[in-house]
């Protein structure tokens, strides 16, 4: 497991390495997804999501409309409700979370909405999409959060 404590300091030193290899890889990037896919799965199958938890204590996901629809049935509540307890606007906009970590992680790192849970918290940290080059900015990002896309993109500036 990676040591998340200095995960932002480590993905701060190593992202000039990571910006780099995009800036001389960029094609190539476009031509990697099924190098990536293998990739993000051996990296996964290293880490404990649940254990780490970091996403779910830092980051707040957009949360779609959509989203709002299936938490709110899964919790037997009125959208209107769940958007009153839950959710705010951020400054683009957009639902996110009135407040953080995640109203629905539980002590256990669990998230109690798990099967509900929103679209961005699927997808993320997004290092096994397709068009992966088109997310690596943000994978940079995540970097600093998500032991899961610190070791993508190590491994992928060895491939």
């Amino acid at each position: 497991m990676q040591d998340i404590s200095n995960l932002q300091k480590e993905a701060a030193l190593r992202t000039p390495d990571w910006k780099k290899f995009y800036a001389k890889n960029k094609q190539r990037l476009m031509r990697m997804d099924k190098d990536i896919e293998r990739l993000h799965n051996k990296v996964s199958s290293e880490i404990d999501c649940p254990e780490c938890g970091n996403c779910c204590r830092s980051l707040g996901p957009m949360i779609l409309e959509k989203d709002i629809d299936i938490l709110s049935k899964s919790l037997k509540m009125k959208s209107s409700d769940f958007i009153e307890k839950y959710l705010r606007k951020d400054e683009d906009g957009d639902f996110v979370f009135q407040s953080m970590p995640c109203p629905f992680l539980g002590s256990d790192n669990y998230c109690s909405v798990y099967e509900s849970r929103p679209k961005a918290c699927r997808e993320y940290p997004h290092t096994d999409r397709k068009k992966f080059h088109q997310v690596y900015d943000l994978t940079i990002k995540n970097a600093s959060t998500c032991p899961i896309a610190f070791k993508v993109l190590d491994g992928l500036i060895k491939l």
